[in-house]
């Protein structure tokens, strides 16, 4: 078989060089090898159709399936590197839905709230593909989160809800969606029972990361309401379940760390810091932290690190200022954007007040009042003296107008 080097096929088809190399990289020019740095493309090679472009989109089937399915499409191999985003959601050109939702998902790590507001309805509007749409119904819902918005929020789940699903692994992958939508505000109750037992079997197996994800944050959300005594099991009692969680986590981690999903990472180290710490150990809190630092700093991921600031205490905090002043600050401002909508959408949606006005330390204090520890408890564990834990007991209950056992209502 004849080959031509990229700059002949370049010129052949009236394309860039970069365009070239992105295609071969994506496997969507039939035959290319490489050969060390270089491709090799045979000659009689058809070119791709450019997805962008009004023509092509005409030429593909209207409604062009993910590249990969799932409601994630950034929680997947396709970013399997630190320092790649852009030049992925780059590659992705041939299919424009793809591309717009994974730069989408992207704009969300990065805080940029306005642009994934205008790509979710886009891809909405459009009635594209059952991936796309509960995709864009879950970034959505995202947005609804910071912003504060109920309406947006209840019309992100009915949209879930109608996408186009085709078969029995579609409508599981809904049920996920939607109860992932849930979880972004401690709602443990309507995951699939399936799922509450670990088993994704239901799911494409493109998104088991996301579903990992998912699964950690609902390990934890059911872990810490059954700390606060939210929800009851016999036996159980305090942070001992939550003390348990990492068990199950640590081999994710290690999992996705393995094939290379980046984001999935990330959430996965966050979501475990957050059980060390509110457990009690923060060593290992610490780990995960600084290894997500480390994989959100090279694409400016700060506002998935954002959404973890309330639930750290001071932790989160603390280790970003060692690290970088700087990117602390940015993240600290995405918190309190974060946090005011989330806030007054939680509030909202479970017909509660949660208090935004508690310092830091009179939030922690909260907290482990709620976990069941005594004054004395308390100060031992935050190195306070008793006089300043009750100080902080009762403004907590003078700002909230609850009583100590009604505390895990306002956090």
């Amino acid at each position: 078989m004849e080959y031509l080097k990229i700059d002949d096929v370049a010129k052949k088809w009236g394309i860039g060089v970069r365009r070239v190399q992105l295609l071969c990289a994506g496997g969507k020019i039939e035959g290319a090898v490489r050969f060390g740095r270089d491709w090799m493309i045979p000659k009689d090679a058809v070119k791709p159709v450019d997805g962008r472009t009004k023509e092509g989109r005409t030429l593909q089937n209207e409604d062009m399936p993910m590249p990969r399915k799932t409601p994630c499409l950034y929680m997947t191999d396709l970013y399997s590197v630190p320092g790649t985003a852009d030049s992925v959601g780059e590659g992705l050109f041939y299919n424009h839905e793809a591309q717009v939702l994974f730069e989408a998902e992207v704009a969300y790590s990065r805080g940029n709230i306005d642009k994934v507001y205008e790509s979710a309805n886009y891809l909405l509007n459009k009635h594209s593909g059952f991936y796309a749409v509960i995709s864009a119904g879950m970034l959505l819902a995202m947005c609804a989160i910071w912003k504060g918005d109920v309406d947006m929020w209840r019309k992100a789940k009915i949209h879930i809800s109608e996408a186009p699903a085709k078969n029995d692994v579609d409508r599981d992958t809904m049920l996920l969606a939607i109860s992932a939508v849930d979880i972004m505000l401690y709602n443990v109750e309507n995951f699939p029972e399936w799922f509450k037992m670990g088993c994704f079997e239901p799911l494409n197996k493109d998104s088991l990361p996301a579903a990992a994800v998912y699964y950690a944050k609902y390990l934890y959300a059911f872990g810490y309401s059954v700390a606060t005594g939210v929800v009851k099991l016999d036996g159980v009692q305090g942070v001992s379940l939550l003390a348990m969680i990492p068990q199950t986590l640590e081999p994710l981690i290690s999992w996705v760390h393995a094939t290379g999903t980046v984001v999935s990472e990330i959430y996965l180290r966050m979501t475990c810091a957050a059980v060390y710490h509110n457990a009690g150990n923060d060593e290992m809190a610490t780990r995960h932290i600084d290894t997500a630092i480390s994989l959100a700093v090279p694409d400016r991921l700060f506002g998935l690190l954002g959404e973890y600031w309330r639930v750290m205490d001071t932790l989160l905090e603390q280790r970003l200022e060692a690290m970088d002043p700087h990117i602390c600050k940015t993240v600290r401002n995405f918190y309190h954007t974060y946090n005011q909508g989330w806030s007054k959408l939680s509030g909202a949606v479970r017909g509660k007040t949660i208090i935004t006005t508690l310092s830091p330390k009179q939030r922690e204090v909260a907290k482990l009042a709620a976990f069941g520890m005594s004054n004395q408890m308390i100060a031992d564990k935050l190195h306070m003296s008793l006089a300043a834990v009750k100080q902080a007991v009762r403004i907590v209950s003078e700002k909230s107008g609850m009583s100590r056992s009604n505390f895990a209502a306002i956090l």
